[in-house]
């Protein structure tokens, strides 16, 4: 009988598969920029040197290069990585992250890769870490795949990840973090063998649009899966749904009795309230559940007493309402869904959030004591590409120091 391989083992040949997926687009030729390409020849033509590459991102970032690393010594087998930071160390701004020499011939077709391997990873960890910080309670689950571009995209945000969701359990050993993928491809950076799966819109639009019978269904046919998943806002009925669900989870099929779980996600559209709520009822629900009375006495238990000072326009005031009490998933709809579970006796069903869970939406979700069991989210990809542009610059040449003017700093170690 052969033995399942272990959860480092899977990870390390993870890494390895998303290194042979970065090649596998084409010669090195065709996939760098050619003017690297027309360096290489010009070096070739007159001379060798051994250069040194300093590797920076422009924001704090956390430490993911693990990718990088294994993607140099693959191409440039006699090149050197000096790392600066290890896997899951936070990495102020402008910080060299590491440096590779070698011979410049062979490192600065590398160079456009590498930098690829670099700072979107390295941007999705410090993402992942801050939202596991935020939500101790939670186990989160990557579900960001349809909205990458590929699976090379997905394999690099999901690495990037795991080592946030990593350093936020060393951090704080209290951390949950991320227990698993939507993918097979990606479920190994989190010490699974395989994607999480629960049930998307179209299942419970399949079945008419009643959620109690696409998860009887999705039981019967998927009898193996521990904890059953019911998105309850097709319809509407967060509370109604989630209440016949866990009725027939309990009371008929007795579900829990075989060691299965029953799980309601919340994905209320941004466009309208859950059910039962309006903005009013909202904050006098978070209000009675943080003991806390009037709107802005809430929004300053969660920003701090300094909140209105520091925010004279109320810009993140009203991003902090918006979360708190708004449409959509808001810290009031976990409330009211948890209370109404528990009110009818279902207090062993659990609450799996999604919906634009971003760090700073964990950060207020947290700070409110939402009780969350389960976040799914992909909202650990950066906001934005730029902050993702990793830089190399060349600071010696066959032991010269040299770089442009500005880089100066990158001289420093």
């Amino acid at each position: 009988m052969t033995s399942k391989p272990s959860a480092k083992a899977s990870r390390d040949g993870a890494i390895d598969r998303l290194v042979e997926v970065s090649l596998a687009a084409g010669p090195l030729g065709a996939v760098t920029d050619k003017y690297f390409t027309n360096t290489r020849m010009v070096v070739e033509a007159n001379g060798e040197k051994q250069v040194t590459y300093a590797v920076f991102l422009r924001r704090r970032c956390i430490a993911a290069l693990e990718p990088a690393e294994r993607l140099i010594t693959r191409l440039v087998p006699d090149a050197t990585v000096t790392r600066f930071f290890a896997e899951g160390e936070i990495v102020p701004a402008e910080r060299k992250l590491m440096e590779v020499t070698g011979p410049m011939s062979k490192l600065s077709e590398v160079e456009t890769l590498l930098l690829q391997k670099t700072g979107f990873p390295s941007v999705s960890a410090e993402n992942a870490y801050e939202m596991c910080l935020a939500l101790p309670d939670a186990a989160f689950i990557d579900m960001h795949a349809r909205h990458g571009s590929g699976v090379e995209m997905n394999m690099l945000a999901a690495y990037g990840a795991s080592v946030g969701s990593e350093a936020a359990r060393k951090a704080n050993p209290k951390v949950r973090g991320f227990i698993g993928s939507s993918q097979d491809v990606t479920a190994p950076f989190f010490g699974a063998m395989a994607g999480i799966g629960t049930m998307p819109h179209a299942l419970v639009g399949y079945a008419g649009g009643d959620v109690l019978k696409a998860t009887q269904m999705f039981s019967e046919r998927l009898p193996d899966i521990d904890q059953l998943v019911a998105l309850v806002d097709y319809q509407g009925l967060e509370i109604t749904d989630s209440l016949r669900t866990a009725d027939w989870f309990f009371n008929t099929a007795k579900l829990h009795e075989k060691g299965k779980t029953l799980g309601v996600r919340l994905d209320t559209h941004g466009g309208r309230f859950a059910e039962g709520l309006d903005y009013e009822k909202s904050v006098e629900t978070v209000g009675n559940w943080l003991g806390v009375d009037g709107e802005y006495n809430i929004v300053e238990f969660v920003l701090g007493p300094r909140a209105f000072q520091l925010d004279p326009g109320n810009i993140l005031v009203d991003k902090v309402r918006r979360v708190l009490f708004g449409s959509g998933v808001s810290v009031a709809s976990i409330i009211h869904t948890r209370e109404a579970l528990d009110v009818a006796g279902f207090n062993k069903a659990k609450i799996v959030a999604s919906s634009g869970f971003s760090p700073q939406k964990c950060q207020i979700m947290g700070a409110a004591r939402a009780p969350i069991d389960t976040v799914g989210t992909g909202s650990f990809l950066p906001a934005t590409l730029t902050e993702t542009y990793a830089t190399a610059d060349i600071i010696s040449y066959d032991g010269e120091p040299r770089v442009k003017l500005g880089r100066e700093f990158l001289f420093e170690r």
